[in-house]
């Protein structure tokens, strides 16, 4: 899976294709530009799941900024629940504090109470981000599947998915990419002209995490598929 999607965005016309894309990551403080990014990386989940081995052409601009703008409504979404759990978690804590705060005159206490407050906050922070990076890839895949809006809140279909070792696998491989992209990026960082290359290394370490995700998605939904059916896979 991870030499595989390495090796997804250099497949067919890379060239070209990273150009428009690096330029869309290079732009995308514009918001637009990120929209249609994340277009594009719904079609490359698509076309994996039904089994294309070239990542798609930017060609139909109206669809993959449609499908952008639902992506990012997704994403949204799914980030709302677990961000207000957290946001209610942190105003409990920081009262908590305030209150101890004006019982009594022991500042230090108070300061050691804040301290710890904000390492807990820290340390509760890092689940919750690392629940939504972990629902949503399979959210929006199964909606580049189905091309409808309620099909990433299908549970019965997206359950098995975020349940199975290799999406959990394929969201731990990224970090790896993570990692080479920022070990590539601070190198690039050194000069002035290597700089102009990161937001295309970007755009290429996007397409193949997507691809990691949705060779995931299509490897357990196929098993799924092939148990609701009565065959026995090998």
């Amino acid at each position: 899976m991870f030499e595989d999607g390495l090796s997804y965005p250099a497949r067919g016309d890379w060239l070209g294709r990273t150009v428009i894309g690096g330029l869309l990551v290079a732009f995308s403080f514009l918001i637009f530009p990120a929209i249609l990014v994340t277009g594009y990386l719904i079609d490359a989940l698509e076309r994996t799941v039904a089994g294309d081995e070239e990542p798609p052409a930017f060609d139909d601009w109206g669809t993959l900024f449609i499908r952008g703008l639902v992506g990012t409504v997704i994403t949204i979404v799914y980030s709302v629940v677990p961000l207000v759990v957290f946001g209610g978690l942190a105003f409990v804590l920081i009262a908590v504090v305030g209150i101890a705060g004006g019982a009594g005159d022991a500042g230090g206490i108070v300061a050691g109470l804040g301290v710890a407050a904000l390492l807990l906050l820290g340390l509760l922070l890092l689940p919750v981000v690392f629940l939504i990076y972990y629902l949503v890839p399979a959210a929006l895949t199964n909606y580049a599947i189905e091309d409808e809006l309620g099909a990433a809140f299908d549970f019965g279909t997206i359950k098995p998915i975020l349940l199975s070792s290799e999406y959990l696998i394929a969201v731990l491989l990224p970090l790896v990419v993570a990692v080479l992209l920022w070990i590539a990026t601070s190198i690039l960082g050194l000069t002035g002209i290597g700089l102009l290359l990161v937001p295309f290394l970007q755009f290429y370490g996007q397409l193949a995490v997507f691809r990691m995700f949705g060779s995931a998605f299509k490897s357990v939904s196929g098993r799924s598929a092939a148990r609701a059916g009565g065959i026995t896979a090998d």
